[in-house]
């Protein structure tokens, strides 16, 4: 299985898991940044995450990405619908 290297070095195994690149760079620059990073920051080190990969790896990788904020959005959406809700039967 191949790897990418954070700016650091620290190693993230390309096995399809976005959530161990977010736990990478989660902890490369928001905790080694004291929790003061800023856009900036993070962008420098995604692209530098991104640059490492092939094309079908960036490809798989924003499949997934698309994929767990579609699921996100649904949910946020259905969230709001059910306080919506909730919110009338009380009123």
């Amino acid at each position: 299985m191949r790897s990418i290297k954070t700016t650091s070095g620290t190693e993230i195994q390309l096995d399809g898991d976005l959530l161990a690149i977010h736990e990478a760079l989660y902890h490369e620059v928001t905790v080694k940044k004291d929790l003061e990073r800023s856009y900036e920051d993070m962008n420098r080190e995604i692209n530098h995450l991104i640059a490492q990969m092939t094309d079908e790896e960036r490809q798989a990788y924003l499949v997934e990405s698309l994929f767990l904020g579609q699921n996100r959005y649904e949910n946020d959406r259905a969230d709001a619908y059910f306080r919506r809700l909730k919110k009338t039967a009380e009123g």
